[in-house]
């Protein structure tokens, strides 16, 4: 069975809403026979990345960059990681205050050096989640799941 492995780091209750949106989506009863495996930044390990099929990253913007937890999660499966994830799917989602840019050019960097194919467009958010914004959150959920059906 395919693995989706969401990687977050939830600080926030606009994060949390963000990442419960996301889990809503890549676990819909609609899309079947995929894995959704949930991990904090922190405890992410190689391990995770190396059995996953396709990934979905979820981070705050913190002074203009990632957060701290993923940019860890990024240092400790870089290179144990390079050459057997490249080329698989990926997505990923930003909460800021107020300017997200640095931590999606982060994002976007790190991933083209793993070789990893962005399959669905990012979801920004600065300020308060609207409706819109978590419905964009479920749909990059369920984009990333579906795409990794049999």
């Amino acid at each position: 069975m395919p693995t989706l492995l969401i990687v977050h780091h939830t600080p926030s209750p606009h994060c949390q809403a963000m990442f419960e949106a996301v889990v809503s989506g890549a676990t819909d009863p609609d899309i079947e026979g995929v894995d959704v495996v949930r991990r904090a930044a922190l405890s992410a390990t190689a391990s995770d990345v190396l059995s996953a099929d396709g990934y979905l990253l979820g981070t705050p913007a913190n002074l203009g960059y990632m957060s701290g937890a993923l940019k860890h999660f990024f240092d400790q499966v870089y290179y144990p990681c390079l050459d057997t994830t490249r080329g698989r799917p990926f997505g990923f989602y930003v909460h800021g205050g107020n300017d997200v840019t640095g931590a999606m050019r982060g994002i976007d960097s790190i991933t083209t050096g793993l070789g990893w194919r962005r399959t669905a467009e990012p979801v920004s958010v600065t300020g308060e989640p609207t409706k819109a914004d978590t419905e964009a959150c479920w749909q990059l959920g369920a984009t990333l799941a579906a795409g990794l059906m049999n």
